[in-house]
């Protein structure tokens, strides 16, 4: 409460009574103040309004107001007040008073209502710029004022954004301006602004609220202009992923049928009865010429415009500022990402140096990915504040960079360099380089190549000078020697970069005498009276030019002997010893001089028990050893040939120090699989003496080839194998043994080698005994064809096969069991041979007591019933022998084959080359198996040859009806004449309990048998098949077995 609220009452009322007074009349009595509220506009006076009440009376009373409104300003308290309001009548007669108490929380602050100063547009950007004035100078210092804009468009006033903009207030009136870039061009459609106000007041209790909104500004589109019309945005520029809304303003008359963005039709956006837009989304990349829009309208018109679509620029990387010549200082950047921009539209870059505030434009080429941009080097400044500045339509950027000039130098590349000098170790260089290094020293650097030597370098420092030639001189190079120069350059006290290097420029030094002597060996001849002398060629940086021949001289203490001189290309010479040792001088000659003498006895001491050692070979060298010699002074000689072919044996050697126990001899011409041989000679004071022999490889290979090897003896269960040596040539390796592998195989081509065959047969033997060259091979089976494979192997592998196919003989006690001897079938009454089939025909050998021919029997038999019997055909010259063919028919016939027991027959294969895939091969029969078919039908029986089955026929069992010879007709007759002696081979007419006869001729049994079971020349024995369930019983059964194996001991 006030301290004296009586006068302040007093006070409120005449102040109130001046200001509320309003002329009116009423009939009755005057109206009551009630409703009082009061508002501040600033925080300086408040604003209070009431209303008046009135009563309905009889007659009229005039009030006199002074304003319309029931309100009055009242400057703002620090506390709380009372308020009496007294309504007068015009004549100043009181009608009603009433107080009123103000406090603080009951006043509401409203700031008042702002104006928009301006709302201008800007139509390239599509941006408002909104400007008003804060009214801040009522206000104290500080307070925060919010401003909500909000943004319409169209005649229908949509609203399109609202925002709230806050600005600090500082008891001034400050014009603020914000600015709005529309998602659409604003020449579209018509845009408009509003604005209202809200000051946080923070130390006031009351209620605070918004302004008023202000009076809305517009700007209007091109569809309100009578003439307006086009594509809008016309040719601009977005950035890569933007949306973009285009629109098509036309005449009123008009109609869109379509609108198109490149060569899509997108749909369209209805703005107003002349506009309408379409909405592009993400938009791509545009090509450099930009991507068409076209409005097509009614009665075939059409507007367009251009969008370019790109990025904003990159800030530039590696940003570099260098000079070459303190001149022009050189930056360069790496741009970054492509603005797509291009022409008018591309990025532009500047140069600003800070300190000097001069600013350059860069013309730069928007394709070169190496941006350069040139500034002028300013006087009396060495460090320069550089920032790039760069823009474009959609963006801009900037790098910067502070150098110090005399730290940033890169000399531009040397020119016009020559080489001067007249001497075999040195010459003179010089340069020029274009530019004023006089602040700097330089460092130059020449490279300096030959073609017998790496590259070295050669620095040399000098001080810099303006526009200058400078010169070096280079010392301790090679006489005769081709030289390649060249030279950069850069700052000597703070380098920063080499200069390119400058072209190349040659010479050639003069020509020295040689360096040294040639390495130097002899080699007497058998007799001892004549000495092979060898050098070797010095090399080019030792010869110091072109050596043109070598003096060879032979001396007895001081005494020439001999003197000759050896010209180019040779390096070896011979000369007479007579019964005199003498020292041999060598001196290699240039056209400049000649080389220290190179010295040699030819004094050679005699050598006893001189061993022969094996070397290790390394793959790429071949290592010796030797044990050290006390006597050897003066070292070792490792000396050894190389053979090429028809080419004489060229000799080379290497020497050791003393200390010197082991060496790898490499050279260029050692090849794999080759044998060497080296000589190792000690070096004595009295000469040189050979210490021993070494033998070796630079790398082990396998054997070209195996041994050639034989059959020596055979036997029914064992093999004699023997073999021979391989030629050293053919090893290519030590030799460290042979393998021997065999198992049981016919032979066949077409077999893969017995070590590839997977045979679990198979059997290997291991030889290591390199002195044995014979193998006998044990507890084979007799009768059974075996293969056998030799090998030989080094430690760099295993050599291919040489392979023979061996029979092993018949068990002797199996034959006499089976094949007895059968007396002369000629003599027999059961066959009535003529004698003129074989008197008279030489061909056929049915009854020859031959044991040496192998062959096949074939037995013709018309009984179908029969079984057949098959063996296997031994291959001999003697089975090539023909008879003429027969006339009888023998489609029907059942076929037997059986064969007989041949001797031993041995054939030869010759051996094949490397190149083929096995080696020589031997093939002995002996005997072959014989194997039982099953019964075969007759109608499946092939036909039978009868000019490779004539000859000599076993047993086989003839009809009764043969025996009468009167009765046969003459084809059978002819046929009989060829046949020869047949066995038995009906099994079924065989007789158990008379096997020694046949049965009788007037049997009842047509199919009856007769003679032995074995011919005289058989190896194969008439068994008839094994009785099972699948083959058929004969009526009849055969011999057997207890009928030969009685009495024999069980083998």
């Amino acid at each position: 409460m006030w301290k004296n609220s009586s006068l302040c009452c007093v006070l409120a009322l005449a102040i109130l009574c001046l200001t509320s007074l309003i002329c009116s009349q009423e009939i009755g009595s005057p109206g009551e103040p009630q409703n009082l509220k009061c508002i501040m506009h600033n925080l300086h006076k408040m604003i209070c309004t009431w209303d008046v009440s009135s009563k309905g009376r009889y007659g009229q009373t005039d009030f006199c107001y002074t304003t319309r409104e029931k309100r009055v300003e009242i400057p703002v308290s620090e506390s709380s007040i009372t308020v009496s309001i007294t309504t007068n009548s015009i004549y100043g007669a009181a009608f009603g008073t009433k107080k009123f108490a103000i406090h603080k929380k009951d006043i509401s602050f409203v700031p008042l209502t702002p104006h928009i100063l301006s709302l201008t547009p800007d139509f390239s950007t599509s941006t408002l710029n909104l400007k008003w004035s804060d009214n801040g100078s009522v206000f104290p210092y500080g307070l925060d004022a919010f401003w909500q804009i909000e943004i319409l468009r169209k005649e229908t006033m949509e609203k399109v954004t609202q925002v709230t903009y806050h600005s600090k207030l500082t008891h001034e009136n400050t014009i603020l301006s914000w600015n709005w870039t529309s998602d659409m061009p604003l020449e579209c459609t018509s845009h408009y602004a509003k604005i209202r106000c809200y000051i946080n007041v923070t130390d006031f209790v009351g209620h605070k609220d918004w302004s008023d909104w202000s009076p809305v500004e517009k700007v209007l589109g091109k569809d309100t202009e009578p003439n307006g019309s086009g594509v809008f945005p016309q040719d601009t520029v977005v950035a890569v992923g933007s949306d973009v809304t285009i629109c098509c303003v036309h005449a009123e008359d008009q109609q869109i049928k379509r609108m198109t963005y490149g060569p899509e039709i997108y749909p369209l956006i209805h703005l107003s009865s002349r506009s309408s837009a379409i909405r592009v989304i993400n938009a791509s990349a545009s090509d450099t010429s930009g991507t068409n829009v076209v409005c097509t309208l009614s009665q075939d018109e059409m507007d367009g415009t251009v969008l370019f679509v790109g990025y904003a620029p990159d800030t530039p990387q590696n940003l570099s500022c260098e000079t070459s010549n303190f001149l022009i200082i050189k930056c360069t950047w790496k741009p970054g990402r492509p603005s797509g921009l291009y022409g008018k539209r591309r990025t532009k870059y500047s140069l600003l140096e800070r300190i000097s505030g001069k600013n350059v434009s860069c013309e730069v080429n928007e394709m070169n990915r190496e941006r350069v941009c040139g500034f002028p080097v300013l006087a009396d400044q060495k460090t320069y504040s550089f920032t790039l500045g760069v823009s474009n339509p959609i963006g801009q950027t900037e790098s910067s960079l502070l150098v110090d000039l005399t730290q940033r130098v890169h000399p531009k590349t040397p020119e016009k360099l020559t080489v001067s000098g007249n001497s075999s170790t040195n010459v003179h260089l010089h340069w020029y380089i274009n530019g004023s290094f006089t602040e700097i020293r330089l460092l130059c650097q020449i490279e300096i190549s030959s073609g017998h030597s790496e590259q070295k370098l050669h620095n040399v420092s000098m001080p810099g000078g303006k526009f200058s030639t400078y010169t070096a001189q280079l010392n301790a190079l090679h006489p005769y020697t081709k030289y390649q120069f060249r030279v950069r350059c850069s700052a000597a006290d703070h380098f920063w970069r080499w200069s390119d290097w400058s072209r190349v420029e040659e010479h050639t030094t003069l020509e020295a005498p040689p360096a040294r002597g040639p390495d130097v060996w002899r080699e007497r001849s058998p007799s001892g009276r004549s000495l092979k002398i060898f050098w070797k060629p010095l090399t080019l940086s030792e010869a110091n030019g072109k050596i043109v021949s070598h003096e060879v001289s032979c001396y007895l203490l001081d005494t020439l002997l001999e003197y000759k001189e050896v010209t180019e290309p040779s390096n070896s010479t011979e000369i007479k010893l007579g019964k005199n040792d003498c020292v041999i001088s060598i001196v290699a000659k240039n056209h400049a001089g000649s080389s220290p003498p190179s010295k040699i006895t030819s004094v050679e001491l005699p050598s006893d028990n001189v061993k022969t050692e094996r070397a290790v070979a390394l793959g790429n060298g071949i290592y010796i050893s030797w044990s050290s010699y006390p006597n050897v002074t003066c070292g070792y000689i490792v000396k050894w040939c190389h053979s090429s072919g028809s080419e004489p044996c060229s000799v080379d050697w290497q020497k050791f120090p003393s200390n010197t126990t082991d060496a790898v001899m490499k050279s260029a011409l050692f090849r794999p699989g080759v044998r060497y041989n080296f000589s190792l000679y000690g070096c004595k004071s009295s000469g040189y003496q050979l210490l021993k022999n070494i033998t070796g490889y630079m790398k082990e290979l396998p054997p070209k080839r195996a041994p050639n090897f034989t059959v020596e003896e055979t036997s029914s269960d064992s093999i004699l194998v023997k073999w021979e040596d391989i030629p050293v040539e053919d090893c290519q390796g030590f030799l460290e043994g042979y393998r021997l592998s065999f198992a049981k195989g016919e032979k066949d081509a077409l077999k893969p080698r017995l070590s590839e065959s997977g045979n679990p047969e198979l059997k290997v033997k291991n030889i290591t005994d390199l002195t044995k060259k014979s193998l006998r091979i044990l507890d084979l089976q007799g009768k059974t064809s075996y293969q056998l494979d030799l090998q030989a192997y080094t430690a760099g592998g295993v050599s291919p096969p040489n392979s023979l196919y061996v029979v092993t003989k018949e068990d002797c006690k199996i034959k006499d069991t089976f094949y007895p001897e059968i007396p002369n079938p000629e003599n027999s009454k059961a066959l009535q041979f003529q004698k003129n089939i074989c008197e008279g025909n030489k061909t056929l050998k049915t009854l020859e007591m031959n044991p040496c021919t192998p062959n096949s029997v074939e037995v013709v038999e018309t009984q179908s019933a029969a079984p057949k019997i098959e063996d296997t055909e031994m291959m001999s010259p003697a089975a090539d022998t023909t008879v003429p063919e027969d006339g009888s028919d023998s489609e029907n016939e059942n076929h037997v084959v059986v064969s007989y027991c041949p001797p031993i027959i041995e054939e030869e294969i010759s051996n094949p080359s490397m190149d083929e895939p096995v080696g020589s091969s031997q093939v002995v029969y002996i005997d072959i198996q014989s194997m039982y078919q099953p019964q075969i039908k007759a109608e499946e029986e092939p036909e039978i040859d009868l000019v490779t089955t004539a000859g000599y026929k076993p047993q086989m069992q003839l009809p009764i009806s043969a025996l009468k010879i009167e009765s046969r007709s003459a084809t059978e007759e002819e046929s009989d004449k060829t046949a020869g002696y047949r066995p038995q081979a009906n099994t079924n007419a065989w007789n158990m309990d008379t096997p020694d006869s046949p049965g009788s001729v007037e049997s009842s049994n047509e199919n009856a048998s007769f003679g032995s079971p074995c011919s005289i020349n058989s190896r194969q024995f008439l068994i008839p098949p094994k009785d099972d369930e699948d083959s058929p019983k004969p009526t009849n059964t055969g011999w057997s077995f207890t009928h030969f194996f009685q009495n024999k001991p069980n083998d």
